[in-house]
């Protein structure tokens, strides 16, 4: 018996055992998520995927780098979808796609397709994340996805081995240093040894470096500052801890052949096309200089009258009004008066300054002035809109929060401030839900 294991791409496989095909987390895109780029690079041919038959997709979660309708759109509409998600609205959406076999995932809970058994298991942040255990033709594989595990459940895993394989999220992204890359200076590009202690545990036969197959647009500086680990670091760190282990880094389109014997190779996934170059790896520079937000902000096509004119009613009025019907508790800086200044670059490079007076939970628009500022976030307005209106997430946005120096009594306050208190962040992202998905649908509805 054996089990067949192809990489689509991120954190995209299929799965095929006794002629029984299955997917997790489907991304047919590139780019993907708006400015996500597969390294290596590939093309999909979208023909062949709208033939192909899944007796099942798994969605690990609702970030849309992992459930996306313009993928999911692809597929026949009687593909069962299994899909790990708290908030019903989700799949509210997937029937209004289309599908017909939508069904809720639950934690250790197994669906049995065939000769498939996949029980999801409770990631660290359960009210969002789950990971999956396989088990088909003898082998037991465990798909982390881009999880962490807590402790309680990694005893739980390793009494579920032995493990023949573990889909190990490799790439440790800085995702909150980007935002302030002046207050990130130190950057650590070693492992976390969480990673090398679980996987020490599991002891697996196979480590695959998972998820995080991506880099950002080929002008962006991301490239070189938001993925600190290597393939080869990885490979050669885990390799040193787990000498039995073999680590197999696996590309778009690769298939392997797991059984007992061990691997072998198998027919690539002829849909998914490799372009140029594979054997590729992250060149991490943390020294690097770091483009000021005007001229990031020239990237960015320019907005129409009408959509220009969304943006400023947002920074005028709608951000207000978010921000009064928030949790003030969730950012004690500005439990004492504060100016915030918004500055939004149009695709000129100029910028539109909007200055608040936030304390607790009041905010209001005060002239712009010489007075002193406290907290300071800048963003192109081209990507305000796309978080308004095409759900585009955080890591998109190229959003920069006091990068910059203040006072030094402003200094000493934001010494104990956490970059997550940023007001545009919270008003644009916290409570909102599925925005990605819900902006898909209307357009392809």
């Amino acid at each position: 018996m054996a089990l067949q294991v192809s990489r689509i791409l991120h954190a995209g496989y299929v799965f095929s055992c006794e002629g029984v095909d299955i997917a997790f987390d489907p991304v047919f895109e590139n780019p993907f998520s708006r400015n996500c780029h597969a390294f290596p690079d590939v093309r999909f041919e979208l023909d062949a995927i709208r033939q192909q038959r899944f007796a099942a997709v798994f969605i690990s979660h609702y970030h849309d780098d992992h459930c996306s309708f313009d993928s999911l759109d692809l597929l026949a509409r009687d593909t069962p979808i299994y899909m790990y998600c708290l908030f019903e609205e989700m799949f509210d959406m997937l029937r209004a796609l289309g599908f017909t076999h939508v069904q809720q995932l639950r934690t250790n809970v197994t669906v049995q397709l065939g000769p498939f058994a996949v029980t999801p298991r409770e990631a660290l942040d359960a009210d969002v994340d789950s990971m999956f255990q396989v088990r088909a033709g003898g082998m037991n594989v465990l798909n982390v996805v881009d999880s962490w595990i807590a402790p309680e459940v990694l005893t739980r895993l390793a009494r579920e081995g032995p493990w023949d394989m573990v889909l190990w999220p490799f790439q440790t992204m800085r995702e909150l240093a980007v935002l302030s890359p002046s207050r990130h200076t130190h950057a650590d590009s070693a492992l976390p040894e969480e990673f090398i202690e679980q996987l020490i545990e599991l002891d697996p036969r196979f480590v695959v470096p998972s998820s995080c197959q991506f880099v950002q647009e080929p002008w962006s500086w991301y490239n070189h500052a938001m993925f600190p680990i290597t393939y080869a670091q990885f490979a050669r760190e885990v390799g040193a801890a787990l000498p039995r282990a073999r680590v197999l880094r696996l590309d778009p389109s690769v298939s392997v052949l797991l059984d007992a014997r061990g691997l072998s190779p198998a027919p690539a996934l002829g849909w998914v096309v490799p372009v140029g170059p594979q054997d590729l790896d992250f060149d991490f520079r943390p020294q690097q200089s770091v483009p000021h937000s005007s001229e990031i902000a020239r990237h960015f096509e320019a907005l129409t009258e009408l959509e220009s004119a969304r943006v400023i009613a947002y920074c005028e009025v709608g951000l207000i009004e978010k921000y009064h019907a928030m949790d003030t508790g969730e950012a004690p800086y500005f439990d004492e008066p504060r100016r915030w200044r918004l500055a939004i670059y149009d695709s000129h490079g100029v910028a539109r300054l909007f200055d608040y007076r936030v304390h607790g939970g009041d905010i209001a628009l005060v002239r712009a002035d010489d007075s002193e500022v406290h907290w300071l976030t800048e963003v192109p307005a081209a990507k305000i809109y796309a978080a308004l209106e095409r759900g585009e997430s955080l890591t998109s946005m190229y959003m920069r929060i006091n990068d910059v120096q203040f006072s030094v009594e402003t200094e000493l306050a934001l010494a104990e401030a956490d970059v997550a208190e940023d007001p545009l962040m919270r008003c644009l992202f916290n409570g909102v839900f599925g925005a990605y998905q819900a902006a898909q649908l209307e357009r392809l509805r």
